[in-house]
């Protein structure tokens, strides 16, 4: 089984259509079309049903895809390690963040774990929590951040930080009469939520805490950003919920800042992690020194 088949396949599976494989490929039809003829032949199974509807990809030719992708995955991961040592450095830790899990204490973390192992790359990622959690099941992330402990199996959550909610209101609003603002008092006010579709961890705890209010949320909108979120809170559209971490960047002089009368009202980020995986030293220490940060 050569490498040139299983590249071939795999641009095949994601075009679904030979002509544009063979574009991509930079190769004629011909080459392409004979190239899995010999794989499904070696492998003595169908990988595409080609009918009048087109091509697509056969129950094996799925599950071989997956196994794939993992398996470019891996040598993708050898050719960084190669590079990184090669350039002076002793390997790299890749990191997924979701939810929005990005606060001071996460880059004065980072640049301790820099300063103090200068050989090893951190590369962070930015991706929704769905895309992390497939990525630390193939192997594409080492560890990951996010707001949720509801990850299925595989995934190991661990808590790292708790950080008291607070809501943003506009500048002049009923709510500023609170010191502190019973969660109550928000029934019926608009709210400005961030979509869950890229918070949905975050979303997905914070729901867990509106929902014994009883009552319809009003939600007027939802935003992908805390800046959106700011604006619109700023323009009157409604009011919305952060964490306490969040407060030191997000001043502003049309947007006031309550804590939650409520001391459950906490999101918690976590550190994901593949379950039963061999932790190499480098990321060992990477976690133990995260451990020791947080005091868990």
């Amino acid at each position: 089984m050569e490498l040139r088949h299983l590249r071939y396949f795999s641009i095949l599976a994601e075009e679904l259509h030979f002509t544009r494989a063979a574009e991509r490929l930079h190769i004629e039809q011909p080459p392409l079309s004979r190239a899995i003829k010999e794989l499904e032949s070696e492998l003595g199974v169908l990988l595409f049903d080609r009918n009048r509807r087109g091509t697509e990809l056969t129950a094996a030719g799925a599950t071989f895809l997956q196994d794939i992708r993992r398996l470019f995955t891996v040598l993708e991961q050898a050719r960084e390690n190669a590079k990184a040592v090669g350039s002076g450095l002793r390997g790299s830790i890749r990191i997924a963040v979701s939810d929005g899990a990005i606060d001071p204490r996460l880059s004065a973390f980072l640049a301790r774990c820099r300063a103090e192992e200068p050989e090893i790359e951190i590369r962070l990622s930015e991706v929704p929590l769905a895309e992390q959690l497939r990525g630390l099941r193939s192997g594409d992330f080492m560890i990951g951040f996010a707001h949720t402990a509801d990850v299925g199996d595989g995934v190991v959550a661990e808590p790292i930080w708790r950080d008291p909610l607070v809501i943003a209101v506009p500048a002049r609003h009923a709510l500023l009469a609170y010191k502190e603002v019973p969660l109550h008092e928000i029934r019926g006010h608009p709210l400005v939520l961030c979509d869950p579709h890229v918070c949905e961890g975050y979303c997905r705890e914070l729901a867990r805490l509106l929902q014994t209010l009883e009552h319809k949320l009003n939600v007027v909108e939802e935003v992908s950003s805390l800046d959106m979120m700011l604006t619109l809170v700023g323009a009157g559209y409604g009011v919305g919920f952060m964490t306490a971490t969040k407060i030191p960047v997000s001043q502003r002089p049309d947007v006031m800042i309550r804590p939650l009368a409520l001391d459950s009202a906490v999101m918690t980020t976590y550190l994901l992690r593949p379950d039963g995986s061999d932790l190499s030293a480098s990321l060992e220490r990477f976690i133990d020194r995260l451990r020791d940060l947080s005091g868990s």
